[in-house]
């Protein structure tokens, strides 16, 4: 049976390249939220969903919430390169065109050019998606900031390649699913995800981060997250280097554990490569 993965958003967003890289003969679905993406993969035990987190440029994508709320297992993280370009009609070129549809990010990543070309910007839900709203518009001044997988599945051209402004410009992604699994403690590099929500007495914080310390376990993020209908109670997002059946990990969890109205462990997990490679 083969395997289905869904993604947010149209057919050629990054997540749809991402999912392409992840697993080529996966049926790959797309969902017009992340909402629903996580609602499939909790209700679909053999199904997964490939879902951005953070981006290196601009930071978190803001899917906290739904982690926080479904719970799913994470299976592994993929660092994406982002390669935006612009596209548009067959024929036109840079000189035609006068307006650039695309996601908010995209449009911020790739503010340098243009503000070098006099653009005029229009936010839209995706990248994919003002893609294909441009080659059906036919309009030769209007283009989209999207990647080349969106360039062959709308039959635009491509006008302008690699215009973000950074070039080492990555997003992570993560691989989720109802599933529990994880890798057996061996000598890789590994990632321990979880959450967490602290009882509520003065430095809660402070005092639950000690045991790291302690132990010499390295976090590698560390979110706030508001609990629903509440200003004064969060949950935290954390990631730290190491496998669960560490001892060094195991006893740091320990420490946390005595600070927590509310621990879960959302995986463990292979450390990408990317991570090991300097920006």
């Amino acid at each position: 049976m083969m395997q289905k993965i869904y993604f947010q958003g149209t057919y050629g967003a990054y997540s749809h390249l991402a999912a392409l890289t992840i697993n080529p003969k996966a049926e790959i679905i797309p969902c017009k939220t992340f909402d629903e993406c996580f609602l499939r993969a909790s209700n679909e035990k053999d199904s997964k969903i490939v879902i951005p987190e953070s981006n290196r440029i601009t930071g978190n994508i803001g899917i906290e919430y739904l982690i926080f709320e479904y719970r799913l297992n994470i299976y592994s993280e993929y660092f994406q390169k982002i390669e935006h370009n612009l596209l548009g009609q067959p024929g036109a070129n840079i000189e035609d065109i006068k307006n650039v549809f695309s996601h908010a990010q995209a449009l911020s990543q790739c503010s340098k050019f243009i503000k070098k070309n006099d653009l005029n910007e229009h936010v839209r839900a995706d990248t994919a998606g003002s893609a294909k709203m441009i080659s059906q518009s036919k309009k030769k001044e209007d283009a989209a900031i999207a990647s080349t997988l969106s360039a062959k599945t709308y039959g635009l051209d491509i006008i302008k390649k690699n215009i973000e402004n950074e070039p080492s410009n990555l997003t992570r992604f993560l691989v989720m699913g109802k599933d529990i699994m994880q890798p057996e403690f061996g000598k890789k590099k590994y990632i321990t995800s979880f959450l967490f929500k602290l009882k509520s007495k003065p430095a809660a914080l402070y005092q639950s981060l000690g045991g790291f310390a302690i132990n010499g376990v390295n976090l590698t993020k560390l979110q706030s997250y508001p609990e629903k209908n509440s200003f004064d109670s969060f949950f935290f997002l954390c990631d730290l280097d190491g496998h669960i059946e560490d001892s060094k990990v195991q006893k740091s969890l320990e420490e946390l554990g005595l600070h927590c109205q509310d621990f879960h462990v959302l995986g463990v997990f292979e450390a990408d490569p990317v991570r090991e490679k300097k920006s």
